[in-house]
Formats: C-alpha cells, structure tokens, sequence
C-alpha cells in the first residue's frame, strides 16, 4: 500500500457568508446505531495470525518479537481467492472469534487495480468478480460480529479520477476506460457497503485516508460517493504514521464536513464538502498549534447552517495506530530525489495498543489495521535498488516480514511494550492419531503468580484427551490449563510442567501463550 500523493479540497471560502441569519438550530438525524464497538468491546487475538506464521520460521530474539507482537489484537486481511475460498477463510476467523467473544478485525483488500498496481498491485478481475467476492466475504461473516475495513487505498487512489478541484489524478492505467474507471470504483465500493452493513453484526469502515494525504473536503466527497451514509464510519492512517493528535482533530472534521454535506434540513441544503474547512486551510498543516482554527470554523459553519454539531450520533473513526507512536519520518534534506517517507521509514514505534475504549465521541477504536512487522516493499527512495539506501539492506517485498523493523517498533514504542515475564518450553511427541504435549511453564519474573492459568491453541481437530498437572478445558481449538490444588501460586524462577494426550493431528508446536493474560516467551 502507500499514499504518496497528496491532494487537497477548496479551503472554506465565500460558503461561510452564505449562512441564513437567524435560521433555528436543526438536530442532525443519529447515525445507525453500532452495537458492534463499545468501550466494552474485546477485540480478537487471531491465533492463526499472519504474524504467528511468520514467527515460526525465525529465530532467538527476531522471532520473539514476531510472537511478543503477535499477542495484540491486529487485522486478518483477505486479498484473494474465489467467492468460496474468501467465505471459508472469514468463517474461520469470525467462528474463532465468536467462541472467545471477541470481534475480529478483517480487512477486505480486493478492488481490481488496487494500489494503482504499485507494491500491492492485484485485486479482483473486474465489477463482477469483485462483487462476487464480497458476496463471499458477507457471506463468512454472517450474524456474527466483526469489524470490516473496507479497501485501503480504495479511496485515496482512485484510477483515472478526477478531484473535488477539478484535477486529474496521477492514477491513469491505460488498461482502464478513463471514461468509466472511477464511477466503476465507487459501484464496487458502494456494493460491498451495501451487502457488508445489511449483516447484523458487522461495523463497516471506509478509506478517509489521513490528515497527511487529502483534505477534508476531498475526503468527505469520497465517501459520500462510495455510500459513507450506509456505513458506520471511516477510517485513517491505514499503513501510515501520523500522529494520532493530529489524527483525531482531521476525524472530527470529516465527521462535521459529512454531516454538513448531507444533512437534509433546508437551511443547509446548499451546504458542499468543497466549503469545508481543513488542515490546510484555516489550519497550517505543519503547525498542530494552528488547528483550532478550522475548528472554529467548523462552529461558524453549524451556525450558518443551523445545524446542531452532535459527534457522538455522526459518523465515525477507526485509526490504525500500529506503527505511529514516533510520527511520520522526515527524510534528510536532499539526500532522495524520491525518499518514500511511507515506506519502511526508520526507527518508528507502535502507537497505541488496539482498544475500543478510547474517550472520544468521534472514535471508535485504536485499531492495529497494517500487521506490525510487514513491510511496505522494496523501498529504493529515487535511486535503482536493490538495496535501501537508508537502511542499507534490501528490503522485504510487501506484506513480508521485516524483523529489523519489528524490532525498531517495539523499541520505539510510543507505550512501552513489556517484555514477557513468563516462559513455556514445549516438548511434544506424536503418533498417528494422537500425540503427547508437555508444557513447561516458568515465571522469569520477580512476582508471584497467583490462581494461574495457562492459555494457548490445538491445530484444527486436535482435542485433548486427558491431562495432568492441571485441570483443562477446551473451547474451539483453544486450550485452558488452570493450575492445579497443590500450586496455586508460582513463585519467581519456579517452574510447573502440565501435560496432556491428544487425539488428532499435533500440527506446529504453539507459540502463543497467555498465563494470566499476559504473553509468555517460547522455547
């Protein structure tokens, strides 16, 4: 993914002037109720995570990291596959979710000529196949709850459209119609937010890009155009790393600019995202000091329309906050004809760990949408490659594990991520049809561990049979090993083993553990 192009809406002009003086305050009609994300929300942990393959082909302290971060609720994403395959594969996540109850994160990223056919070039054949897919997609997730981000990018790079001002933009594909590529776009967008928000459980999300990319004027024209009104929201930041201040002031602000821009009452019906104020205009972007500005102007705007600001019922947020916590980067002057500051940038950190709990009315959740650890791409910053410059290594390809990276954001975390103070060595033995686990469990920390239990996962089918050391139970293919009468409490440097037969296949010795929530260390 990358958003290296930035576009802005007309500032807020002549519009404020048209205001009807002494019009009465009009109420704006509540958004669809969302009872998917509440402050009581618990997000999943996938246990079959993309970070969890990763993790199990590295080594010492690089694969660590991979399971130390693969213990925060982050995105499934689905890219691929027939209508068939993309419904199996959500089922099982969802399914997985549901037993634990919790609401996966599922990114849906698909749109034909996705990315531009930049570094994630790929996506569906055409309209048809696309909306096929998504059929697929709904049709795996059911009546169960889950939160959908629906095509990153899918906003910000719009093949051969043209802007809010009236300009070009940079995507013009010559394999696409430039008379139909863009009204194409908003078809498939505006099909996949209708088939998604008719399920019951799910909460829909479209590209708003970031305060760094479009202004909020753009924005707003967007996603009214791809159907925000039936969707419970947008999102920001996806792959990127603006600062979550400056992320919240531009959420409130395309909330204001698509209630203005669709509000029905009279009073407002000449109101058009163009007039609405951004981080550009009153606001210097540069400048967070300046931002209450267009804030300001935003409450000049509900004035002149006589509308009632009312965040809480509007539309709202997501922000992905998995690699934000240093903020953007900011390449040495002159050194790149081309630096790619979204790409791989050096020494960033995690933002704020996932969380529906967030205290403001106009964000849903701090989500981990981008995997924390995978690469943007081949990142070659102007020059010919392969190796980035600024790294001086050659970068993984898109959406492959980055270790160094991984280590940087844990290291540079804007909260920082405890180390895990508890350790499992897994020894497992096996026969066809069955196998024998024994698990080592030790506290390498310096408090005692009371009323303990051990959490981890089966491969698909495995049940366990019987087990000592222990108490077990199972949900899914998730195991809990509560601790035994005799050892209620562990003591530091002390260690218990638990163990137990199981029938089915063993599958790959477990990497994640949770012993009283908190992740434990592998070996």
């Amino acid at each position: 993914m990358t958003s290296p192009h930035r576009r802005l809406s007309r500032p807020l002009a002549a519009a404020a002037c048209l205001g009807v003086a002494g019009t009465a305050l009009v109420a704006l009609p509540a958004a669809a109720a969302n009872d998917v994300v509440n402050p009581d929300t618990t997000l999943y942990v996938d246990w079959r995570s993309s970070t969890l393959e990763q993790a199990a082909n590295l080594e010492g302290q690089a694969r660590d990291d991979a399971v130390l971060l693969a213990s925060f609720p982050s995105a499934s994403w689905f890219s691929s596959g027939t209508p068939d395959e993309v419904a199996a594969e959500v089922d099982a996540v969802v399914t997985a979710a549901a037993l634990e109850d919790a609401v996966p994160t599922l990114v849906a990223y698909n749109l034909p000529f996705r990315d531009c056919a930049q570094y994630s070039a790929g996506g569906a054949e055409d309209t048809a196949a696309y909306t096929a897919w998504i059929d697929g997609v709904a049709a795996g997730i059911g009546d169960r709850e889950a939160i959908v981000i629906l095509e990153p990018d899918g906003l910000g790079i719009i093949p051969w459209y043209t802007t809010i001002n009236g300009e070009t933009e940079w995507c013009q594909p010559a394999e696409l119609d430039a008379g139909t590529a863009a009204a194409d776009r908003f078809e498939q967008l505006n099909h996949a937010v209708d088939a998604l928000s008719a399920l019951p459980g799910t909460a829909v999300y479209l590209d708003a890009t970031h305060n760094g990319w479009l202004g909020v004027g753009d924005a707003t024209d967007r996603l009214i155009k791809a159907g925000v009104e039936k969707a419970d929201g947008f999102f920001l930041n996806v792959s990127n790393y603006q600062e979550t201040a400056k992320l919240e002031y531009y959420a409130g602000w395309v909330s204001d600019c698509i209630a203005l821009s669709t509000s029905t009452a009279p009073s407002a019906s000449w109101w058009e995202p163009s007039y609405c104020a951004s981080q550009y205009f009153p606001a210097d972007p540069a400048d967070i000091t300046t931002w209450p500005l267009t804030d300001a102007a935003y409450d000049q705007a509900f004035a002149d329309t006589g509308l009632v600001r009312d965040r809480a019922n509007q539309k709202h947020a997501v922000l992905d906050t998995s690699r934000n916590g240093q903020g953007p980067w900011t390449p040495p002057a002159g050194k790149y004809s081309d630096p790619e500051d979204w790409c791989n940038p050096p020494n960033r950190g995690l933002g704020r760990t996932p969380s529906t709990d967030t205290g403001n009315p106009v964000i849903d959740a701090y989500l981990w949408i981008k995997v924390p650890g995978e690469s943007d791409g081949q990142c070659y910053r102007g020059t010919g490659g392969p190796l980035d410059p600024e790294r001086n290594m050659q970068d993984p390809a898109a959406g492959q594990w980055f270790a160094e990276q991984a280590a940087e954001l844990i290291a540079f975390a804007e909260e920082p991520v405890a180390r895990p103070t508890c350790e499992v060595r897994v020894r497992v033995n096996s026969w066809p049809g069955g196998f024998l686990t024994q698990l080592r469990v030790e506290n390498t920390g310096r408090q005692t561990i009371s009323d303990w239990d051990l959490r981890f996962a089966l491969s698909d089918g495995a049940t366990i049979e019987r087990s000592w050391g222990g108490s077990t139970s199972q949900t899914g293919f998730v195991v809990t090993a509560d601790n035994p009468p005799y050892l209620d409490a562990l003591k530091p440097r002390r260690s218990h083993t638990v163990g137990f037969v199981g029938e089915g296949e063993p599958g790959p010795d477990p990497l994640l553990f949770f012993l009283n929530g908190k992740p434990c260390s592998v070996r």
